[in-house]
């Protein structure tokens, strides 16, 4: 979600704030601001909007600190107000802030009442002012001060903090919300993110869960939770110094869907050997022919990724597998088997409740697996075993790319389990394996003809309402499908299992309700059009996606897309394209702003 950066420098950082901050734009955000030491005192720019509009504020009133921090918020507590935006400051502190602190009612009131006075309705400013009254007691010593306020804290927070009067001090804390320091010549930076320090340094150092950082120019001093001394070990970036351009195409979502058949070659060739047409490993070190059961959590598109994934694994490899969305999981206290396998689903890594999950299966003794885009990020470092997507940077807040690399590192590794578990042969093994290797290829003919795409946005923009449907394995593809078009078109969606249609949807099909149907000529395919049947006798406008032909409906259709015939195991990564292109094209038709829509953000840190 939120975007931190700072800048301990030997120029005026202002600009290089704002150049680090338009690296984060992906996360999504509604407000942005700077803050800098000058000449011992703090000042401050914050613009609601665009980065754009900060941009441009800071030209008209520029900033000369050669210290500074910068942020680019998501609304959480208080609207996406210049009040509401961050730096927060006090006279001594300015902080920016990522997570959500739980108990700063209390403290809001507590401060409250000892004259401190609050100029916004964030948690953050509790922080501010807590960090302020410490500095009284701590005779201003602001990493004293920084230290006790930290103890009074709940809740998930990654904080930089610069203070009035100390040009060459800069402190940073994390606690459940991911942070990196950069490593310059005499320069020291800060981020939530690798890619906001690309262009100025390549040597990183990810903060441990609890750590307090002290930065000054001269390098960083880092405190566990405990508060001794620790060394966090220095790495390269592998985050590109290039800003992620749109290429040729309109929206960062259009060139990420365009993206998928070269991703997906990448991320299939890093589990299989293409020379003997098999699924390769090596890097798996788990016995998977005992698994009793796997338990996968996720959370929105990485969710549905992983329901597809229950779908193969139970099938191909009959393995029993539970899945929940992280957000309830972590709070059932699910009783676990000793030896199972815990998988977690994210783009980022760093999702707050899928973290969460992650620790509890970990305290159960679960082995933890993670499916991740970012192998430097929390989950990924703190899993045994990480299946990697090589999805690249996704800038859209809308999953596309990522979600379909999810998909073919779940493909590797239901072979690597069925081929342990004696349930895939070694004949069945190679012709899954070429199915998959013929995607790339599928992928590229579904969006030869876009102009398809474009004629139906006109008709769907009209809608209210849309039903996705779906059976057996495509089933969460009527979810996903669903998901996207209500994300970035702001049209009520809603995907369901084509058998529950006559249990209560069918309730809501009428002339003016388009139905898009995900109906692949396999086994389940006649049960489907029995289903579509039912949807035309009741006047409903149906869309059907299929690579059957468009008389095979026995109905009316408002459109058909055609899908090339694949093997049924890749039709999954195959269809979820068309439910991208309807979503993407509808809203691109409507003229909403499809990569960052309103209310959402890339990566979620907070519950």
């Amino acid at each position: 979600m939120c975007g931190i950066v700072g800048i301990l420098g030997v120029k005026p950082v202002s600009q290089d704030l704002i150049d680090a901050l338009r690296r984060l734009e992906y996360r999504g955000y509604d407000s942005a601001g700077i803050a800098t030491v000058e000449n011992g005192h703090l000042e401050r720019r914050r613009a609601e909007g665009k980065l754009r509009n900060l941009e441009a504020l800071v030209n008209d009133e520029p900033l000369k600190g050669l210290t500074g921090i910068g942020h680019t918020r998501w609304a959480t507590h208080g609207k996406p107000t210049e009040s509401n935006a961050h730096p927060h400051m006090s006279e001594k502190v300015s902080v920016v802030h990522n997570g959500i602190i739980e108990n700063f009612r209390a403290l809001r009131a507590a401060l409250t009442a000892k004259g401190h006075v609050f100029h916004s309705d964030t948690d953050t400013e509790a922080v501010v002012h807590l960090i302020t009254e410490e500095l009284k007691a701590a005779n201003d010593d602001p990493v004293a001060a920084v230290r006790a306020a930290l103890g009074q804290l709940e809740g998930a927070f990654a904080l930089g903090i610069v203070f009035a009067g100390h040009d060459d001090l800069m402190i940073a804390a994390r606690s459940g919300s991911p942070l990196v320091i950069g490593h310059g010549d005499e320069t020291m930076y800060l981020g939530s993110d690798a890619i906001a320090l690309a262009p100025f340094t390549s040597e990183i150092t990810y903060l441990d869960e609890g750590d307090m950082a002290v930065l000054r120019r001269s390098g960083a001093e880092i405190y566990d939770v405990s508060g001794a001394r620790v060394e966090r070990l220095a790495i390269k970036s592998q985050a590109s110094s290039f800003l992620v351009d749109k290429g040729n195409h309109r929206h960062f979502m259009a060139k990420e869907i365009h993206e998928q058949p070269e991703v997906i070659s990448h991320t299939l060739s890093h589990y299989i050997d293409m020379a003997e047409g098999r699924v390769d490993y090596p890097e798996l070190g788990l016995d998977l022919a005992d698994l009793s059961r796997i338990t996968i959590s996720a959370c929105g598109t990485a969710y549905y990724a992983g329901l597809v994934g229950k779908y193969w694994i139970e099938r191909y490899a009959r393995v029993p597998v539970e899945i929940d969305v992280a957000s309830e999981l972590r709070y059932r206290e699910a009783p676990l088997p000793k030896d199972g396998l815990a998988l977690f689903i994210s783009q980022s890594g760093e999702t707050a409740d899928t973290l969460a999950v992650l620790r509890y299966c970990k305290s159960q003794g679960q082995r933890i697996a993670s499916i991740v885009n970012v192998r430097t990020s929390t989950i990924a470092r703190e899993s045994d075993v990480v299946l990697p997507t090589l999805a690249g940077p996704e800038i859209g807040v809308a999953s596309t790319k990522a979600f379909t690399c999810q998909l073919a590192a779940l493909a590797g590794l239901t072979l690597l389990l069925g081929r342990a578990r004696g349930t895939i042969s070694p004949e069945l093994e190679q012709e899954l394996v070429q199915g998959l290797l013929e995607v790339p290829r599928h992928m590229t003919e579904i969006m030869a003809d876009e102009a398809q795409y474009e004629r139906l946005a006109h008709d769907l923009s009209k809608a209210r309402d849309v039903l996705y449907l779906g059976r057996g394995i495509n089933y969460p593809l009527a979810l996903e499908g669903a998901l996207k078009l209500k994300e970035i078109s702001y049209i009520h969606a809603e995907g369901y299992a084509a058998g529950e249609l006559k249990h209560g949807p069918i309730a809501l099909i009428d002339e003016n309700v388009p139905v898009i149907v995900v109906a692949p000529e396999d086994e389940l395919h006649d049960k489907t059009v029995s289903n579509v049947q039912e949807v035309a006798a009741r006047g409903g406008q149906i869309i059907l996606v299929s690579n059957g032909e468009e008389d095979a409906a026995g109905c009316d259709l408002m459109a058909h897309i055609k899908v090339p015939d694949a093997h049924p195991f890749t039709h999954p990564l195959l269809y979820a394209v068309p439910i991208q292109l309807i979503a993407y094209h509808t809203a691109v038709f409507m003229g909403t702003d499809v990569d960052q829509p309103r209310n959402l953000a890339k990566s979620v840190t907070v519950e």
